[in-house]
């Protein structure tokens, strides 16, 4: 009964995000109320930086803006959806900022083919307080707004010396750490953990098939990068993302390589530079965060 009650007077009451003052206030942008599905969503186009694909000038009207929209929650007073327009050198600060203020990162990847500069679209979603979610789509804004006003040219490369010269890793050290030996070739490492998911062929995926998280050590002790991919349940994916941000490693893409599976497997790319263990123990944070199988 009191849940049909509380559905009742959120269907006939005023809804809370009809409240569009507010929503601008916190997120900085002007937005548009939709009555029928009672939305409010706010946009911002991506013209401070002209884009080529494939040769032509893309207008934001051509898929090149930034939104967020919000609508009454479920469990909480709110909900929010949206999909960013980041540049490489973006992505990372504003995907901390968001994870900071209590939104979740979703997915992460291209749209595009031959464009100049490289555009990337991050999609988050949110459940919370209204001035929750729609001041961290207002932090997410002002950090864009922040990188690009301190470094109007785009970054070419991640902060820290480049890696250059042949790999020399200790690979003692990282194993002990991850309890697992690795495999080496010519100075590098790299370590492969197994997960399991159930296929709708009614066979099992495991580690061979694909079903892994794997970290690649290059460079030398002291002066190293790690690149690999961690395979998560849905659940996971958050704790993941905050941890190895935490670490200062970055993510370059979440999205999912199966269909069908259960429990559905997402999976995320990342990147680190640093000294090798301090890399191998970022990484070991993010793997503590998981279930286990």
């Amino acid at each position: 009964m009191v849940l049909s009650i509380l559905c009742f007077c959120q269907a006939h009451g005023k809804s809370i995000v009809s409240d569009t003052t507010r929503i601008s206030a916190l997120t900085g942008l002007k937005g548009s109320w939709n009555a029928k599905e009672s939305i409010y969503r706010v946009a911002s186009p991506r013209n401070d930086v002209p884009i080529t694909v494939d040769g032509f000038v893309m207008p934001p009207f051509m898929g090149l803006t930034s939104w967020a929209a919000f609508t009454d929650g479920g469990k909480s007073e709110a909900m929010v959806m949206g999909d960013l327009v980041l540049f490489q050198d973006e992505v990372n600060p504003v995907l901390s900022v968001l994870l900071e203020n209590g939104l979740q990162v979703i997915a992460l990847h291209n749209h595009f083919f031959y464009e100049e500069p490289k555009v990337y679209f991050m999609h988050i979603g949110g459940d919370d307080s209204l001035s929750r979610l729609a001041g961290g789509v207002g932090k997410a804004f002002e950090k864009v707004r922040e990188i690009r006003k301190a470094h109007p040219q785009l970054s070419t490369g991640f902060p820290g010396p480049k890696i250059s010269g042949p790999s020399n890793i200790t690979p003692t050290p990282i194993e002990e750490l991850l309890g697992t030996e690795g495999e080496k070739k010519d100075g590098m490492l790299k370590l492969t953990f197994g997960r399991k998911t159930q296929m709708p062929c009614g066979c099992e995926a495991g580690k061979g098939m694909g079903v892994n998280t794997w970290a690649a050590f290059a460079g030398t002790d002291a002066n190293a990068l790690v690149d690999g991919d961690f395979a998560m349940r849905e659940e996971e994916l958050q704790g993941v993302l905050k941890s190895l941000r935490k670490s200062d490693i970055n993510i370059v893409a979440i999205h999912q390589h199966m269909i069908e599976e259960k429990p559905r497997i997402i999976f995320l790319h990342y990147w680190g530079k640093g000294k090798a263990l301090g890399l191998a123990r970022g990484v070991k944070a993010a793997l503590d965060t998981q279930k286990k199988d």
